[in-house]
């Protein structure tokens, strides 16, 4: 109970008291003036208190992390939920005949308090989380979950949809309002609108389940990375680390009372970033099984049943909604549009990118033969080592050697803004004074061409045991014009901290990420729609990976590259020479990575794919993911797949039968950065034209549409082929 409430109490129990009352009390009118008083000051107390309940006096109604405490969610979420219950049913029953502004029009303004809280909580759950932190969520989702179907599935509100829908001809609604108008029709009945009452009952029981899994599916992972690791007793086991490397494994084994040892800590893909430079085959070797065994080893941790579990209940919601299975239900509304198109496409990719593996395999064994007293056969801890041999042979270059160059902040603001600057006529501004929810987090604001703020931009890029692995973006505020508000967006990586006083000192694969993440934050910064469930990267999920690879071409850009690949210390810039080898070795191992992705691409598939009746128990996960694999002829032993089922959380949040949606987007992405080199390349003219007819849109028009109004066609799949290095034999 809150304190505020238990204020209200105690004050109710003093007065009764006073009455002589204690059970069933024919209370005074005074007394009940005074209990309605001590009501009212208990939320006013609470609405001080606690900062949801006032709009935040920060710039741009940006979340006041310095007064945001755990115990502020629950409540804030609970009065959102009831403020937003009470804002649906006065649409709902109102007596006046529906039009769209007053049903869709006011149910976008509906829920204001609930979507600032909901995207506070679970922002910050992704990017600093706690026990309490993952108590509430364990709570909450599921009543998230409920509160979300309460809506969805009321007649009376369905019911006003439904007509405007059926004249929609008559009502002289812009596009947007059209557009906003179809997919909020459509999101209804693909919620289960039109069931009948018991379904919807079910629906809601699965719902609520699915809700409640995948957040403990996800606690799952984060807790397994944090927990398990590999302990090495001798300093000289860890040759080939950097000292930072070796002295980080040191305090992690300190942290956890293993004084005198080392502690090697995983991320979350399979393949781990140690393994391109451990000498020792034996510790490269306990690093991959820790890393592929996570959530199968029979722990708390485990996550075979959960799986089992969800993807039975997501065949069960498919087949009610009149759907074949999971993945039909999911791609009806992609720009892929159904299973025959992306199983089409990765047919057509999955043959050559295995096939260029194994050449890339026979190199990396002749190279074992060619160094090892005793040879023997390449397995997955052995590619990065081997690989990153290789690609110094060929190319005379190791990380060590290009890492200087890309020190965290001059890639940030004489890189990453820099190109938005010149793409964009963008400017930012460091603001140091504004609260933020971890002291590593930085806050931008950022100047539009015209010199007016457009937005706030969160910088997190540091990883932390807090923090889910990855790289992702997200909004704090989106953009409405309805509104009135404007976005502040955050970008999240995992880039290791350095001890104090030391250079951040990236790779250029973590170059490559800060460059995508912001191309997401742009898009969520050149949203200029009027309705908020339009807004920025609301798109399909196959669509929204496109901006942000596009944005990927500047890391590399000559200009750009010449304005930020200094070196930390000396200022100068990185060598001509040096930079050729760089960008002449990106299809290195493309075969890998290309082959490492599809095969995630298609364990998603085949499990969603799948009808109810053959999906397989907790037991038989892991032998299935394996016939998966082999039936589409992408197994290939020393390349596992990106992710294995049971940490593979992308399938158990947004990305369910989408993961699939990188490669598709890099078809749009690739020939888009086509049309921007054949075009100019990085000029505003370009800019201006990729902002006004695509990253302004947000989801205002169908996604394929906003392609052909930026480029004036259909894609063309040679330029990604191209790019990956996929074309030949």
């Amino acid at each position: 109970m809150r304190n505020t409430s238990i204020l209200a109490v105690a004050i109710t129990g003093l007065l009764l008291t006073a009455c002589g009352e204690t059970e069933s009390p024919d209370v005074t009118d005074a007394a009940q003036d005074a209990i309605a008083e001590a009501e009212q000051l208990a939320e006013q107390t609470e609405a001080i208190e606690n900062p949801f309940f006032q709009p935040s006096t920060l710039p741009l109604g940006m979340p006041h992390f310095d007064r945001i405490r755990d115990e502020h969610f629950i409540p804030a979420m609970e009065r959102g939920m009831a403020e937003h219950l009470a804002e649906i049913e006065s649409i709902a029953s109102n007596p006046e005949a529906p039009t769209f502004e007053n049903t869709l029009a006011a149910m976008e303004r509906s829920g204001r308090l609930l979507s600032s809280v909901t995207s506070t909580f679970f922002n910050m759950t992704g990017a600093d989380t706690n026990d309490e932190r993952q108590r509430i969520q364990r709570e909450m989702s599921p009543r998230l979950s409920a509160h979300n179907d309460a809506i969805r599935l009321n007649s009376d509100l369905f019911a006003r949809i439904e007509s405007l829908h059926q004249r929609h001809e008559e009502l002289e609604l812009d596009g947007e309002q059209m557009r906003l108008l179809e997919i909020t029709h459509r999101n209804f009945v693909r919620a289960g609108a039109r069931l009948d009452d018991e379904q919807k009952e079910r629906l809601r029981e699965i719902n609520s389940e699915l809700a409640r899994l995948s957040t403990t599916f996800s606690q799952n992972v984060l807790r397994e990375v944090n927990d398990v690791a590999v302990v090495v007793d001798d300093a000289a086991q860890l040759e080939g680390l950097t000292t930072a490397q070796i002295e980080a494994a040191a305090a992690e084994a300190a942290e956890r009372e293993l004084e005198g040892k080392y502690v090697l800590t995983l991320m979350n893909f399979s393949s781990q970033p140690q393994l391109s430079s451990l000498a020792n085959r034996n510790v490269r070797e306990r690093l991959m099984w820790a890393s592929l065994m996570r959530g199968s080893r029979g722990s708390e941790f485990d996550n075979r049943e959960i799986v089992a579990t969800v993807l039975r209940l997501r065949a069960e919601k498919a087949n009610m909604l009149g759907y074949d299975t999971h993945a039909d239900f999911v791609l009806e509304t992609n720009t892929a549009g159904s299973y025959a198109a992306v199983e089409d496409m990765l047919q057509r990719l999955a043959p050559v990118a295995v096939a260029n593996a194994k050449r890339e395999g026979e190199d990396l064994q002749a190279l074992i033969n060619e160094l090892e007293e005793q040879p023997f056969d390449l397995k997955s801890w052995d590619w990065p080592f081997y690989a990153e041999k290789l690609r110094q042979q060929r190319y005379d270059f190791d990380e060590s050697a290009i890492k200087p160059y890309f020190e965290l902040d001059n890639v940030l603001i004489n890189g990453v803004f820099h190109a938005a600057e010149q793409f964009y006529g963008l400017t930012f501004k460091e603001r140091q004074d504004l609260p933020t929810y971890h002291p590593d987090v930085r806050v931008f604001e950022v100047y539009d061409h015209d010199g007016e703020l457009l937005a706030l931009f969160l910088g997190d890029f540091y990883a932390r045991p807090s923090k889910r692995g990855g790289a992702w973006m997200n909004a704090y505020v989106s953009q409405s014009n309805l509104l009135g508000t404007q976005p502040v967006v955050g970008n999240h990586q995992n880039i290791p901290k350095p001890p104090a006083g030391e250079p951040t000192l990236m790779t250029f694969d973590e170059v490559t990420t800060m460059f995508h993440e912001f191309g997401h934050a742009l898009h969520g910064m050149f949203s200029d729609v009027t309705y908020p469930s339009l807004a920025g990267t609301s798109v399909p999920r196959d669509f929204v990976e496109y901006p942000s690879q596009v944005n990927e071409m500047w890391a590399d850009w000559p200009s750009v590259l010449e304005n930020y690949a200094l070196h930390y210390e000396t200022g100068e810039r990185i060598p001509q020479e040096l930079l050729d080898r760089v960008i002449e070795a990106q299809q290195f191992n493309e075969g890998y990575r290309t082959t490492e992705y599809l095969a995630a691409s298609i364990l998603d598939m085949c499990y969603h794919t799948l009808p109810a009746e053959q999906i397989p128990g907790a037991d038989e996960i892991l032998a299935f993911e394996q016939n998966c694999l082999r039936e589409w002829g992408i197994a290939y032993d020393p390349v596992p797949p990106r992710y294995r089922t049971t940490y593979f959380s992308h399938i158990m949040g947004g990305y369910s039968a989408g993961y699939y949606s990188y490669i598709w987007s890099e078809v749009l992405d690739a020939d888009s950065v086509r049309w921007i080199k054949e075009n100019g390349g990085l000029t505003r003219e370009n800019g201006d034209h990729f902002r006004a007819t695509l990253l302004s849109k947000g989801g205002s028009k169908e996604a394929m549409e906003l392609f052909r109004d930026f480029i004036g066609r259909d894609p063309e799949i040679q330029p990604l082929l191209e790019r990956r290095g996929l074309t030949s034999e």
